[in-house]
């Protein structure tokens, strides 16, 4: 998704968190290419960590390669992630920087759950709310985008149609109960003026259980006002309202490439629901899925013309909505994961559970297992994980394996190859230290802390991004600390 992971769907890209669909029992957070999702919270506070905010990096459009020129491309990746270092670091805690504000929230020290990179920015969002901004050519902070001491930002999405970053954020004014965007252009953000911005969604009522979800392949925006019970759906490139849903039957809406599906509530043996053309909300299909009663549906997710219905011990069910043909998938083969990537272009689907993933193609077949990919953290939070936009790596915060020294609690960022399955680089406390020659006239005590540093950069890594362009990694650990990692 986009999505930005809330408690009913799945973005940009990421974090997963399990959704609800009212009637329909619990459902899992899809995290598809392009889209984000941020949902209102009953009590959100000082204390409170940043909620439902999932994030997944933006996949970009394209025409697959051949097996022939993948393995090319494989031999060029393990050349591009060699000899990683870590370069630099960035502490959120610094509250120099240009701010004008004296910020509540710096009074302590927050994990990060979201990094974003924009031309040479470094944008970098706290569990406690605050973002910094870091500029990449000075290694200084150019500012904060808080503009009131009492705004707690939620989530970040880089909007390219006008080069803008749109914050997410609720205000102890308001008990932190309503969502508010807010558009900032780079070039604003770059002279230390985040307060140029202006607001977005004004008339929207964005109250828990509302929420705003950004798409970035369709280029729209879907807000839901619980209070009056309306989906809205505005145009990413201008924000201009394009059409309204009102029927409070729907209980839930995911976005695909052009479309989006609308779930109903559930009947008891069947769920209604209906296909609308996303650029004008015209009903491309209006069907009833059977459904074994009294169980719960584990989830419902729409990909292009596949249907992915699967409920409590039961098989999974894709279902080709051109001609209702269903593929069936063992229970026992396909368990229910706690959250999904949709990767469009592919037309393949990862899955997360147990700290474990896997490749699907929608043919129901197991397509990769990865030889050594074992996530670090057991809530599978894909702010760890990043997807290249050729949708080929997978780069993620891994446990450390058995051959690395076990009097060290780092584990290491392993980048994986899709296809394959295979690891294809890995930056962990041993390789990513200076090698000997390069330490060559240090003295021992700045050696040794240049060993602490790397290990301690490894230990809690909170949030993950993949610069592709500059071709550096950058990770946040529970400290509020940035760090960059290139060759």
């Amino acid at each position: 998704m986009d999505a930005i992971g809330s408690s009913s769907g799945g973005s940009r890209n990421r974090r997963i968190t399990t959704s609800s669909s009212a009637g329909n029992g619990g459902s899992r957070s899809p995290l598809c290419g392009g889209r984000r999702r941020v949902v209102a919270t009953k009590n959100d506070g000082w204390s409170n960590p940043l909620l439902a905010n999932n994030t997944v990096k933006k996949l970009q459009r394209r025409e697959i390669t051949s097996n022939r020129h993948r393995s090319g491309a494989i031999t060029k990746s393990v050349h591009r992630f060699r000899n990683f270092r870590l370069t630099e670091r960035y502490d959120m805690h610094d509250p120099v920087g240009q701010c004008s504000l004296v910020l509540p929230l710096l009074m302590r020290r927050a994990k990060v759950i979201e990094i974003v990179v924009v031309h040479d920015i470094v944008f970098a969002l706290a569990s406690s709310g605050v973002c910094a901004a870091f500029s990449r050519g000075t290694n200084k902070t150019i500012c904060f985008l808080n503009i009131y001491p009492d705004e707690v930002i939620r989530s970040l999405f880089y909007n390219k149609n006008n080069d803008s970053l749109i914050t997410v954020s609720v205000y102890a004014s308001d008990n932190f109960s309503s969502l508010k965007c807010r558009s900032i252009r780079i070039e604003y953000i770059q002279r230390g003026k985040p307060d140029e911005g202006f607001p977005l969604f004004e008339t929207e009522s964005l109250k828990w259980p509302g929420f705003v979800e950004f798409d970035d392949v369709n280029e729209k925006v879907l807000t839901y006002s619980a209070q009056d019970s309306i989906y809205k759906v505005f145009d990413l490139k201008n924000y201009t309202l394009l059409y309204s849903i009102t029927d409070r039957q729907v209980e839930e809406i995911k976005i695909s490439p052009g479309i989006m599906l609308l779930i109903f509530s559930r009947g008891q043996s069947h769920v209604p629901l209906k296909i609308l053309s996303i650029e004008d909300g015209t009903v491309l299909k209006d069907f009833n899925h059977l459904l074994h009663r009294n169980k719960k549906v584990d989830f419902i997710e729409q990909f292009n013309e596949k249907l992915l219905v699967k409920q409590d011990n039961e098989n999974l069910q894709i279902l080709d909505v051109r001609n209702a043909e269903v593929k069936e998938v063992g229970s026992t083969e396909f368990m229910t994961p706690s959250a999904f990537i949709f990767l469009y272009e592919n037309q393949l689907f990862l899955t997360f559970r147990n700290q474990t993933v896997s490749v699907w193609n929608f043919r129901g077949e197991l397509v990769t297992s990865f030889e050594d990919h074992v996530l670090s953290h057991p809530d599978c939070n894909t702010n760890n994980i990043y997807i290249t936009s050729d949708q080929d790596l997978i780069v993620s915060f891994c446990k450390a394996d058995n051959d690395q020294a076990t009097d060290t609690r780092a584990g290491s960022i392993n980048i994986s190859n899709i296809w394959t399955g295979k690891c294809i680089a890995k930056i962990n406390s041993s390789n990513a230290m200076p090698s000997k020659d390069e330490q060559e006239g240090s003295s021992s005590n700045k050696r040794q802390v240049e060993v602490n540093m790397v290990e301690e950069a490894l230990e809690d890594i909170t949030a993950l991004y993949f610069d592709e362009e500059h071709n550096e990694i950058y990770t946040g650990n529970s400290n509020g600390l940035v760090h960059v990692w290139s060759n």
